[in-house]
Parts: C-alpha cells; structure tokens; sequence
C-alpha cells in the first residue's frame, strides 16, 4: 500500500483532483438520464381504435335520418363507434364493426350495446398528443396485444448493462481505466445517436443494448478513477460527487422531458453531449496506481509527475524517479505478479465473504431501485415534477451521507441504508390506495434511502478489493446490480394476485441485504489494498489486537 504515499507528494487532494472530479461527474448526470428515459420516450399515451367516422374526413355518416345534425358530435360519433372499456372510458383496443347508432338513443340501455359485434383496432389507433407528441409506444403501435413489448424494450437495455458489467470489469484490469471509459464514451455517443433514427422497433431495441453496454463501462471506470487518484481521507468526497452526479441526472431528466415531448429529439440530446466527453476524455490521466501494480512503471512514472505539475508539486517532479518508485512498491510488484481471476475472489478466503456479502447488496440497490423507479405513473402522481423531485431530494440524503460515512463508517451506513430503504416500503402495504399522496412520500423516502445505498456501496465495494481485482469486483457486482434491475420491475407481475406482494417483496429484500452487509469489515480511513497480501494484512491488523486481549496464562509447579 506504498502508493499512497507516492500519491501524497504528488497530491491527493488539489487542482488536478478537482478538475478531474469535474470531467468525470458532467458525463455521469448524462448517462443517468439513459436509465430512465423511456419513462418518457415509452410513455403510454391515451389512445383508441382508428374509426372512420372519427378519423376519415371522407367517410359518410350514413345517421338514420330521425337523427338531428346536433346528435352528430364528435361526442356521439365516438359513442357509437368505440365501445365502453371497463373504465367506462372510450375502449382502447375494441371498436364496433358497424356504427350503433341506437346507442344514441336515450332510452338505450346497456344491453343495446354489451351485444354487439365488436373487433380488434385492425386500422390502428389514434393517440393523445396532449403530453407527448411523439413516444416509441405510438411510434410502433405497442399497445393492447404488443404492450408487452415495452417492458421487454427496457429489459433488453438492462441486460445490456449487465452484459457491459460482467466484460468491462476484466477489461478494465486488463488493459486500463482511461482507455476504456474513452472507448465506452464514443459508443455511447454514436448508438445513442443512431436510436433516435431507428426504423424499427427491433433495430430500437438492438442499439439500446449496444448504448446500455458502454454505459457500464462508463460507470465502473469513472467511480474507479476518481478512487484510485485521491487519498483515503479524500475518497469519501470524490465518490459523493460521483453519486451527486446521478442525483442531478435524474432531476435534468425530467426538465428535458418537460421541454421535449418528441421521443427522437428527447434521444439526440441526452446522446450528443457524449461526443464532447469523447473528445476530452483524452486529457484524462490513466490511474497510475493500476499501470505501477501492473508493472508499467515509465507509464506510471510519467502520469505522477504529470499529476505533480497540475497540482504545484515541482520537488515532487524533480525527487520522483524510476528508482523510488522501484524501491518504494518492490514488495507490490513482486506480490501483483500472481495471476488473478474471478476465481480468485471466490476461493480466496479472505476475499470470498466480502465478495457474496457485497454482491448481494449490488442486487438488493438495483432490484428495489428500479422495480420502483421505472414504474412512476403507478404512484399517479406529476411524471415530470416526479422525476425532478427524485434527483433533487436525492441530494440532501447523499450530502448527509458524505458525514455520516465518515464520522459512522461504511459498515453501519451500508446496513442502516439498506434496512431503513425496506422500512420505508414495507409500510406502504398497509396503506390505502386512495391515499395517494402518503404513498408517494413513503416511496420516495424509501428511493431516497436506496440513493444513499448506491453511495455507500460505490465506496465501500472499491475499498474492501485490492487494485489487481478491483474492477472484476466491481464488475461482479455491477452484474448483480443489473440482475436485479432486470428482476426488479418483473415482481409488479406479483400485484394481479395481490397488490401488497410486489413491496413485500422490495421490503424483505432491502432488510435481509441489510443485515448481510454487517458481516463485512470495516474500511474508514484505510488505505486501498493494492494486493490480495494488502487484505489479508488489513484482517491481521484486525485481528492482532483481539488475540493481545486474551493472554494466555501459564503456571508451573514448583
């Protein structure tokens, strides 16, 4: 764990940091604004069968003719028709094969029209552009018997994060973090692009999954970089800043979907901006503490004194030379050169328990985050004023976690997060659903609680893994995040049996998690393991003084 120290006389904590940080996070509050975006863009709009009486300026409204022309409004056009749905609003997959004009009749009653011949909308469907004028739902007509092709739109986007997580990880220790997160951030760019002139709703779904997979790569690469340059009493800050850049995403979200209510310019200006993130991405400096442990020492050497120079360290520049760092990470080196793999987190014992414990907590965030997320207009409440409140009151809840993880600890606050997340949900069982706005509350201090676990976990899942696993770790756990958001919104399919299962679910989840994330040890002012020896020294460390508490007593006879 000698870097540290070489990254102290460079700077841990000065202008080059903050620069960094800034770069790194902008991308962060873009990328968010892919996750939920189909919130808006797959908004299901009002709609009803196409009927040419309603809709062919040419048809003829053969009326009988005791009809006055008054009875013709729009009003009884649609009444005749478009059959009641079980709303008692206009049906939004049925209409009559022939007009009912009797149902204009006063004396009608609902055996007039329960009887009569209806059909499926063969012509297609005419929808309310009054929110949104253009949506994919209404793009491709994914609606009565093809709704469920929605839900599997946002699926296939998951599944191509977790597809993302689970390469990206071993990538990343393989060939470099700048290098990546540069490569992740023009695809992005260019298969964002391309969704919004997609033709087909099959092609949609295909560069949806190709955007989702180099936003796993952007997410893992950015936490890891600005962990891997800042010191241990500065990691707090820098990964608060990282999730503050999610927050904002979400509230910048619902401001853009608010101005643009056509799905393709909505998809072209959360896509754009990364072709700029693209173009600066290289002035970003590689984590010279992955390219020193990996024995790319001139590399290493170089992005130190490049670092120094930003930050005003001149005697750092001149004293930094090939043979300190040599003599300084020789024990490091001679360590890193042992070949490592996802099998080593699994069968190593000090890694395996860190590994389960803080996998299922990556599950437990993204299962409830975005079972609950993804489905805002269930909470019938303001879609855009929601999505704003939910970046914006995710603020403060990550501001105070920034204290707390320093003054309590991860262990605590990852338990506490968790735990408090599922008691914010659980109550919401017991709650009437008329009580619309006390739901609303419960759910958003419960998605407030999750936000907060998302921060804990980025940080204390890069702290409990040494530099040579550190991203295959966090790409475990990525995937598990990503599992579990595939999962998430599937459980509102427990709701038709009974409406409660589907929070009992979220609730018993996030608790059990909870408790788990006790079992794990706590990192608060340590240094980053840079070895697999750097962790099992830490559990010594810990251990020593437990073993000093319980002397062994000896006695002889005499």
């Amino acid at each position: 764990m000698a870097f540290s120290e070489l990254l102290d006389q460079v700077g841990s904590l000065g202008r080059f940091q903050g620069l960094q940080t800034v770069a790194l996070v902008v991308p962060i509050m873009w990328l968010s604004t892919h996750s939920l975006l189909e919130n808006f863009s797959g908004a299901v709009p009002g709609h009803r069968c196409w009927a040419p009486l309603l809709d062919n300026s040419t048809a003829q409204a053969s009326a009988p003719e005791a009809l006055t022309p008054e009875a013709l409004t729009p009003e009884a056009l649609l009444a005749v028709s478009i059959p009641p749905g079980p709303n008692h609003e206009p049906h939004q997959c049925r209409r009559f094969r022939q007009p009912q004009w009797q149902l204009l009749d006063p004396n009608a009653t609902a055996a007039h029209w329960s009887e009569a011949a209806t059909e499926p909308c063969v012509d297609g469907w005419v929808y309310d552009r009054g929110t949104f004028s253009s949506t994919i739902v209404a793009e491709w007509d994914l609606v009565c018997d093809f709704q469920a092709l929605k839900p599997m739109a946002q699926s296939i986007f998951l599944s191509g994060v977790l597809v993302g997580a689970a390469v990206f990880g071993r990538v990343s220790d393989r060939f470099g973090r700048r290098l990546v997160l540069t490569w992740s951030y023009l695809h992005m760019a260019v298969w964002g692009t391309v969704t919004a002139f997609a033709p087909t709703f099959p092609v949609y779904c295909l560069f949806r999954f190709l955007l989702a997979v180099a936003s796993a790569g952007v997410m893992m690469n950015t936490a890891i970089l600005l962990m891997e340059w800042t010191s241990e009493q500065a990691r707090t800050l820098a990964m608060t800043f990282n999730g503050l850049g999610y927050s904002l995403g979400m509230a910048l979200l619902g401001g853009v979907a608010y101005g643009l209510h056509d799905w393709t310019v909505l998809q072209l200006a959360v896509s754009v901006p990364f072709f700029l993130f693209f173009g600066y991405s290289w002035w970003l400096a590689e984590s010279a503490r992955w390219l020193l442990i990996t024995g790319r020492l001139e590399k290493g050497l170089r992005e130190l004194q490049r670092v120094a120079a930003i930050n005003g360290k001149s005697a750092a520049q001149d004293t930094l030379t090939k043979e300190v760092v040599l003599s300084a990470l020789q024990e490091e080196l001679q360590v890193s050169q042992t070949p490592t793999s996802l099998g080593t987190l699994i069968c190593t014992p000090g890694l395996r328990l860190r590994t389960y414990a803080s996998t299922l907590c990556w599950f437990a965030f993204g299962f409830a985050f975005y079972g609950l997320a993804l489905d805002l207009k269930a909470l019938d409440s303001n879609i855009f004023l929601f999505q704003v409140l939910l970046g914006v009151l995710d603020i403060p809840g990550k501001i105070g976690s920034l204290m707390l993880l320093r003054c309590v600890g991860r262990r605590p606050m990852q338990a506490a997060s968790l735990v408090l997340a599922g008691l914010c949900i659980l109550p919401n069982v017991l709650v009437p659903l008329e009580m619309r706005y006390l739901r609303s509350s419960l759910a958003m201090l419960g998605l407030q609680c999750v936000g907060v676990t998302f921060t804990c976990i980025s940080i204390y899942s890069g702290e409990l893994f040494p530099t040579v696993l550190r991203m295959t770790a966090v790409g475990l756990g990525q995937v598990a995040a990503r599992a579990g958001a595939m999962l998430g919104p599937l459980v509102q399919l427990l709701g038709t049996h009974h409406p409660a299962l589907p929070l009992l679910v979220y609730g018993a989840v996030l608790v059990l998690s909870g408790l788990t994330a006790l079992l794990l040890p706590e990192t608060r002012n340590l240094p980053l393991p840079d070895t697999i020896q750097d962790v099992q020294n830490q559990a010594a460390k810990k251990a020593a003084p437990c073993t000093r508490e319980h002397p062994v007593v000896k006695t002889t006879r005499v």
